[in-house]
């Protein structure tokens, strides 16, 4: 700004670089709310893999593969166990990274704080200094232009008025002088400012530069971590899909059939056996002859 004393552009500044540290105190709390969904859900498979009955009556290669499939699932659960603690060490660094260019910053800031005051009470000295000089100037031109004037009847005031001339310009030119000082002093105070305001605006440029930079970063490695966390996951699904492959059918039927035979042979085919014709052709005198009974 061209106003000495504006402060418009460092503020705009300042609250960019606000903006970005909530930024990245948002995605931070992105990644803590998620580590909570992914442990609660690694927690969740862990439980139902350990404790909802799958099929456990299932005998031989299907039983097997039932297994792996419990198995791989405690370790999907476990794998989002990890990845929850993982999020939560991710996490932690962009919080050290967003204190660590916080406790930076802010040493600048003070820096740029204590010049603005200083200016702004330079700026404010000097421009009093400048209205009393002029109001002095004033003075010693009314008495100037006012001392050819006076009559002589007025001889007795004549050394009153000469004195206030004298006492006039006297302050005049002391006024002058601090007027003087005081600019000398502004102007220092001014260059020294305006180095110190572009030390602090390449200070904040390498800030937001490097915070960026650390964001996306961040972000790229998060979606790394998901992604890693898929191929994770879909090599124990495989694990499943392999165990399913050595799944037989045949052998399954074969295993229950050798686990639960009753015998080799099948029953004799029943005979019909006439016992009333076989009755009625025995002799009277003889005794009749026992009946077979069919076991």
């Amino acid at each position: 700004s061209t106003d000495l004393t504006s402060t418009v552009g460092y503020d705009s500044i300042i609250q960019h670089l606000n903006n970005g540290r909530k930024n990245c105190k948002e995605f931070e709390d992105f990644l803590k709310e998620r580590a909570i969904i992914e442990e609660k859900y690694g927690k969740e498979l862990i439980n139902l893999s350990k404790k909802k009955p799958c099929g456990q009556t299932e005998l031989n290669t299907l039983k097997r593969s039932l297994d792996v499939f419990k198995q791989q699932i405690d370790n999907v659960g476990q794998g989002h166990i990890q990845l929850a603690q993982t999020l939560r060490e991710e996490a932690k660094k962009m919080e050290d990274f967003r204190e660590k260019q916080k406790l930076h910053r802010k040493k600048i800031e003070l820096i740029m704080e204590a010049i603005h005051k200083n200016r702004n009470l330079q700026y404010k000295k000097t421009v009093e200094v400048k209205q009393m000089c002029l109001l002095f100037l004033a003075m010693w031109c009314h008495w100037s232009y006012t001392q050819p004037l006076l009559h002589l009847s007025y001889l007795s005031c004549f050394w009153q008025l000469f004195l206030k001339l004298a006492q006039t310009k006297s302050a005049l030119e002391d006024t002058d002088r601090s007027y003087q000082q005081s600019v000398t002093t502004m102007e220092k105070i001014r260059e020294e400012w305006q180095n110190e305001h572009i030390k602090a605006c390449e200070f904040f440029e390498t800030q937001e530069c490097e915070r960026i930079n650390y964001f996306r970063n961040a972000l790229w490695l998060h979606v790394n971590q998901l992604s890693l966390g898929c191929v994770q996951n879909d090599e124990k699904y495989e694990e499943i899909r392999k165990s399913l492959e050595m799944c037989s059918i045949e052998k399954d039927v074969d295993f229950f059939v050798n686990l639960r035979k009753t015998g080799s042979l099948a029953p004799a085919p029943v005979v019909y056996e006439n016992y009333y014709n076989a009755q009625r052709n025995v002799t009277p005198a003889r005794s009749p002859a026992p009946v077979p009974i069919s076991r």
